[in-house]
């Protein structure tokens, strides 16, 4: 370039050397600079000088069909200065252009600032998580996490403490699904926790190029999530369809499922993978806390008491201290003071929050009534307790049912409940030890000699109780002993009612109420113990369709509706009653077929009796019926008429079951009458008969086929 005239200023001079020496000179032509636009002015030499450029500039335009501006993002094309002399930035919005939107600068606004925020969330997350596997302090963790807000983040605290943990040691691990299962509901919502695992999953392509185990490890962690309950069993199959056949994250929801969700005993496995559980079991803790209970009482060391509240490391349970410290001064009035002194200071230094406290008064207005059995005007005490908490500021009594002195319903007196309640226990315990119904019936006889249908009830709801919290084994015993028992269906229902009034305490201590009560319902209508109607009788007692007692008959319905369903309900805890394992129906109808044989033979009608009952399937015997009816019409032989005669007058065969039964038969009378030519007749007389002896319903209906000439 040419800058001989000498009327270029020595701010363009050293542009221009500039741009020579950082471009290649080979691709870049030679261009004569013009200067910037200024007010025209004809009586000055730069005025002339800029008319000059201009003209020249003008008389330069290229008819090449290509832009010569710079590409987005680029420096310039050839023949121009591209970024080299940009100034202004040429993605900032224009007010003065026609085409300017004010929500679009909003929006780039809002989205910068959301960005922000959560680069700034995650530093602090990622603080916290560090400080947390540092301190293993649950408490101050929760604390941390609520100061910083953002709970739309919260997922990614979750995906977070995971993938760090899967980096470390199994402590680690433990710690961060203990850590979850502290923070689900209480800080982080179930939502935030389900995007946290669904980020996981689909980042575990990632996460396996760090860390190789990566499938095992958040197989593991999401199957420990689905044990805890924090995360649904349907996450799974949700989250499967979601992902290409080839992915890890698909690979890791296969092995959460097949390796660790569908072994036998896999929550106790899963629980205890990382070495932890086996000192933080739900009983173990509960121990723990009642031994430094009684050792606060009696050395009234608050600080140590406060230290061991510490050292639990289960805020979300702070609800059973509350409870246990609560009748520890209603069974031990010296103690009262001390203990609600304790309480108290515990609330004020935010050792146990509000939620806590106000749940763990709840649970005991819950559970008042059967306190009563064990503490005279247990209401009564436990009334004054709120008030005195109440006065004194640590308790919150609007977040309490109500507590007021009901009309007693048992006609029965409190200390004959006491004690029969008491050796029920003792009873059952001895029961799933041995499995003699027969001594059951026994003992029962014996303390509840007058029938009394308020002690059958206590008997069911104690029965089952204890089966919950026990295995498969004692679940199915305590059906089979159900059913053998032959309670008036009033007082099982009334135990159901009592088991459902207490659903929502007891599936504080146990996840699976739900499942449990609505398999036992239905369980007791598959083996007639209970008819089908009666569910709604005991569904009256669920006020509200968000209860527990709600969702148990919904269950219940459902696991009835479905097809095979009296089979399936049958073998859910093995079948078969006592310690046998389920049977085969094939083998039932064989083992009915001989006990007929035999009875026939010449056996005693009570030991048929009996073996009938060993079968534990009353939901089956309509096959008794239709054998027995089929043996009697081919050898006309009515020695098994006395034997249906008798199980239905003894209630052994229902008479639902006797109507089945007799309907079977009918079904198969084409058949019968090929070998039996006068199968239809001899079927006529027998159904008149049992319809007049009173043990077949009369709403029965068969058409006799004598005007087809059958005889």
């Amino acid at each position: 370039m040419d800058f001989n005239d000498g009327h270029v200023s020595k701010e363009h001079r050293k542009l221009h050397r500039s741009a020579t020496e950082s471009v290649d000179p080979i691709s870049v032509s030679p261009l004569q600079l013009s200067s910037p636009k200024s007010p025209k002015s004809s009586g000055s030499p730069n005025a002339q000088l800029k008319g000059s450029s201009l003209s020249r500039k003008n008389n330069r335009q290229s008819h090449s069909p290509k832009d010569g501006r710079p590409k987005k993002g680029g420096s310039g094309g050839k023949g121009t200065w591209g970024g080299l002399l940009e100034t202004d930035d040429m993605n900032n919005l224009d007010p003065n252009d026609p085409n300017y939107d004010s929500g679009e600068e909003m929006n780039d606004s809002n989205e910068k600032e959301k960005n922000a925020a959560l680069e700034e969330y995650k530093k602090k997350a990622t603080i916290i998580v560090e400080e947390y596997f540092a301190t293993d302090d649950v408490v101050a963790t929760m604390s941390e996490l609520r100061e910083i807000g953002k709970p739309e983040y919260s997922y990614y605290f979750v995906k977070k403490l995971v993938s760090m943990s899967m980096d470390r040691h199994d402590k680690e691990k433990e710690m961060a699904a203990i850590l979850l299962s502290a923070l689900y509901a209480d800080i982080i919502h179930p939502s935030q926790v389900y995007k946290g695992f669904t980020k996981l999953v689909e980042s575990a392509d990632d996460l396996i190029v760090d860390i190789p185990d990566t499938v095992d490890i958040l197989a593991l962690f999401i199957a420990r999530a689905v044990v805890d309950d924090i995360l649904p069993p349907a996450f799974l199959k949700k989250q499967i369809a979601n992902l290409p056949n080839d992915s890890k994250g698909a690979e890791v929801l296969m092995k959460a499922e097949k390796s660790y969700l569908t072994a036998p005993l896999h929550a106790e496995i899963i629980e205890r993978r990382w070495g932890g559980s086996k000192n933080t079991t739900v009983d173990d803790v509960k121990a723990r806390i009642n031994n430094f209970l009684k050792e606060y009482v009696v050395s009234g060391d608050k600080k140590e008491a406060f230290r061991c509240i510490k050292d639990l490391k289960v805020p979300f349970f702070h609800h059973e201290i509350v409870k246990r410290a609560l009748i520890m001064a209603m069974e031990r009035r010296q103690a009262e003071t001390p203990l609600l002194d304790l309480l108290k200071e515990a609330a004020e230094e935010g050792f146990i929050n509000t939620s806590q406290m106000s749940k763990g008064f709840s649970r005991l207005i819950e559970t008042v009534d059967d306190l009563s059995l064990d503490i005279p005007n247990a209401r009564g005490i436990l009334q004054q307790l709120i008030a005195k908490a109440a006065s004194e500021g640590w308790l919150c009594v609007s977040s309490l049912k109500s507590l007021t002195a009901e009309d007693e319903k048992n006609s029965i007196q409190e200390n004959v409940a006491r004690s029969f309640k008491m050796k029920s226990q003792s009873i059952i315990q001895e029961y799933f030890l041995s499995g003699d119904i027969f001594e059951v019936n026994s003992c029962l006889e014996q303390e509840n000699s007058k029938n009394c249908g308020e002690l059958n009830a206590i008997f069911v709801k104690r029965l089952i109780t204890l089966a919950m919290d026990r295995k498969n084994r004692e679940k199915e015993m305590a059906s089979v002993l159900l059913s053998s028992l032959c309670f008036p269906p009033d007082d099982v229902v009334s135990g159901f009612v009592m088991l459902i009034e207490s659903a929502d305490d007891t599936a504080l201590d146990n996840p699976v109420v739900v499942e449990d009560l609505a398999m036992f319902l239905a369980r007791s209508v598959v083996d007639e113990v209970l008819a089908p109607q009666q569910l709604e009788e005991v569904g009256t007692q669920c006020v509200s369709q968000d209860s527990i007692g709600s969702k148990v008959l919904l269950m219940a319905k459902s696991l009835l509706k479905a097809r095979l369903a009296g089979e399936r309900i049958l073998r859910c805890w093995g079948g078969g009653g006592s310690s046998k394992p389920g049977w085969e129906i094939e083998d039932v109808k064989d083992m009915i077929g001989k006990l007929l044989e035999e009875y026939e033979s010449g056996g005693d009608i009570k030991e048929a009796c009996r073996c009938m009952k060993e079968l534990g399937m009353p939901f089956f015997h309509h096959e008794v019926v239709k054998k027995a009816m089929v043996k009697t019409i081919e050898k006309k032989n009515e020695r098994l008429w006395g034997l249906l005669k008798e199980c239905s007058e003894s209630g052994l065969i229902t008479m639902n079951q006797m109507v089945k039964g007799f309907g079977r038969v009918e079904e198969a009378l084409d058949d019968l009458a090929l070998d039996v030519p006068d199968a239809k007749k001899q079927f006529g007389f027998y159904v008149e008969k049992a319809k007049k002896e009173g043990w077949l319903d009369s709403s029965f209906c068969y058409n006799n086929a004598i005007e087809n000439g059958t005889t």
